[in-house]
């Protein structure tokens, strides 16, 4: 089966090689023999019901400083033309990442919207983990400065991280009698308008922060990010180191818990953080984290997933 599949990311000339899960997707996809273009999401639009992109054709190649080869620019009909849309720019899940999905919803599943954008959308990470009782460490998500002040003064250390952020930015932590709180929520109301996350601290995270990845909701494998010495952020971009790690019997029973509710929303590329006991995000936007995997234990989670989309594609299920 070869299939025409159209990559929607940042700039993919900027991107290590080494590191990067959306090329390793994309090198599956060249081995396979499928067709690649590459486009933005600027480069979206909807006219007269129709979502056309102006794409390039893209081969890729295991070549640092060479990885990437684009052709002429050519529209893409997203309903006609292509087969399978890897929805793959990173956040922050804004208003032009949601407008995106709403532009992408209108072909999928005709075209396949990996993931699906209507529950990418209905799915902001931080908030769809509370769809879960029980999963998460005491949390609080609020523009209210005073239930911040008392989830603080009940919970004592806490982390404050914006709500729709991603990669560990604006993540920091507060000790019980840190001053800066105040100002911290300054600098966020700043930013925009958004509630923000208090969470209570996990000591755990100072032996890593697992990211478990998951295929149409079951587990393929994790790896363990643990944060540089002083730090809290534990994210392979702000200068967390990944390290093999295997799924404890706790990992498994999240993903039990919320593995299903994954297949049903069709969610098929998932990456969960989880912190000791504690399922902190599900992160359904462009998960990271399959080169290291692959690297530390030989788990493709790429080729799983290029398993089940073919599956899909040629069963309609």
């Amino acid at each position: 089966m070869s299939l025409r599949v159209a990559v929607q990311m940042d700039p993919v000339l900027g991107i290590n090689i080494d590191t990067d899960t959306t090329f390793l997707m994309m090198m599956e996809a060249k081995i396979r023999g499928h067709k690649l273009w590459f486009y933005t999401p600027d480069k979206l639009s909807l006219e007269d019901g129709r979502v056309f992109a102006r794409a390039q054709p893209l081969e890729v190649f295991a070549e640092k400083g060479a990885h990437a080869k684009l052709g002429e620019t050519v529209v893409l009909d997203m309903k006609d033309d292509v087969d399978v849309v890897l929805m793959r720019q990173d956040p922050p899940f804004d208003m032009a990442y949601i407008t995106a999905t709403h532009f992408l919803e209108k072909v999928h599943p005709h075209t396949l919207v990996v993931n699906n954008p209507a529950e990418v959308r209905n799915a902001p990470e931080k908030l769809f983990v509370t769809d879960f009782p029980g999963v998460q460490p005491p949390t609080l998500i609020t523009s209210d400065y005073e239930a911040i002040y008392d989830f603080r003064a009940r919970h004592g250390d806490i982390v404050l991280k914006p709500l729709y952020g991603g990669g560990g930015s604006g993540v920091a932590r507060l000790l019980a009698d840190d001053p800066n709180l105040d100002a911290l929520l300054e600098l966020h109301a700043m930013i925009g308008r958004e509630q923000v996350i208090a969470q209570k601290f996990v000591p755990a995270v100072s032996k890593g922060d697992k990211r478990v990845l998951l295929v149409d909701g079951e587990p393929v494998g994790a790896i363990n990010r643990v944060p540089a010495a002083g730090q809290v952020r534990s994210n392979l971009r702000v200068g967390g180191r990944a390290e093999a790690v295997e799924l404890t019997a706790r990992d498994k029973e999240l993903c039990a818990i919320i593995g299903p509710e994954l297949k049903k929303r069709g969610l098929l590329f998932v990456g969960i953080d989880v912190i000791g006991e504690y399922l902190t995000e599900i992160n359904v936007t462009s998960p990271t984290g399959a080169q290291q995997l692959k690297r530390f234990s030989g788990i493709d989670a790429a080729a799983i997933l290029w398993d089940r989309i073919e599956g899909i594609r040629s069963t309609g299920g």
